[in-house]
């Protein structure tokens, strides 16, 4: 990573939280309340406006096919590949229609300011060198989507800092095949070129998103539950060819 190239970047990210810290009273008031609905409507202004915040700021190109698979509602797992860490922002701007947050690794949760806003949107932390851990947080996932609220799982694991994607973990999608709702794949290409290909982050950078037609899954058989990933992971690649 290049320090000084990304001392102003940096500035520009940290600053970018006052846009969206006049919601934070909101949310812990309604979580407090048990008012999910007003809850998840103040998640959703956070991140959307965060996100378009985001890409204007580092002119981000965004070219967006597929949004009319988006659903009303959720609750629904988004299920991506995982590019760069500019894939956070992208479907902040991107999924604008009912809330979502965010399946995080947990190295997350040290970062300033960040860490703590990801479980304030619901985000979850998942430890993924841990086997009983990661397990503990897509139960926790299971019963965020039981509450009605949405979340975004990156199946790979990590980021691939390329366009090459990586095999997707095979029991990543039962978040979203054990309380039966709908998964979203969505393919995302270039984000790596904002930060990881330099090191530092660049303007200007083209981006482009796919999201697919859902596919249900309350009333899948075992069979097709337990292949879900790799049948999701196809249609991801294929987006990105």
């Amino acid at each position: 990573m290049k320090i000084i190239q990304n001392i102003v970047p940096g500035f520009k990210l940290f600053d970018s939280l006052r846009h969206i810290s006049k919601y934070k009273q909101e949310m812990l008031l309604a979580r407090k309340t048990g008012d999910l609905e007003k809850e998840r409507e103040n998640i959703l202004y956070c991140t959307s406006i965060w996100g378009k915040h985001i890409l204007k700021t580092f002119d981000i190109k965004l070219n967006v096919t597929g949004k009319e698979n988006l659903p009303d509602k959720g609750p629904v797992v988004f299920a991506a590949n995982h590019q760069g860490f500019a894939d956070i922002p992208v479907t902040c701007a991107t999924f604008d229609k009912f809330q979502f947050s965010y399946i995080a690794r947990d190295t997350l949760e040290k970062m300033p300011l960040y860490g703590k806003w990801i479980p304030l949107i619901r985000g979850v932390f998942i430890k993924r060198d841990s086997t009983r851990a990661a397990l503990k947080t897509i139960d926790d996932g299971i019963a965020l989507l039981e509450q009605g609220f949405s979340l975004l799982i990156f199946p790979e694991g990590t980021r691939k800092r390329s366009s090459k994607g990586g095999e997707f973990k095979k029991g990543s999608l039962r978040l979203a095949t054990k309380p039966g709702v709908p998964v979203i794949p969505v393919s995302i290409n270039g984000t790596y070129r904002v930060f990881e290909e330099s090191g530092y982050i660049r303007n200007g950078m083209k981006v482009e998103l796919v999201i697919h037609p859902p596919i249900e899954t309350k009333g899948m058989d075992k069979a097709t539950a337990n292949n879900l990933a790799a049948e999701v992971e196809k249609i991801i690649i294929n987006g990105i060819i």
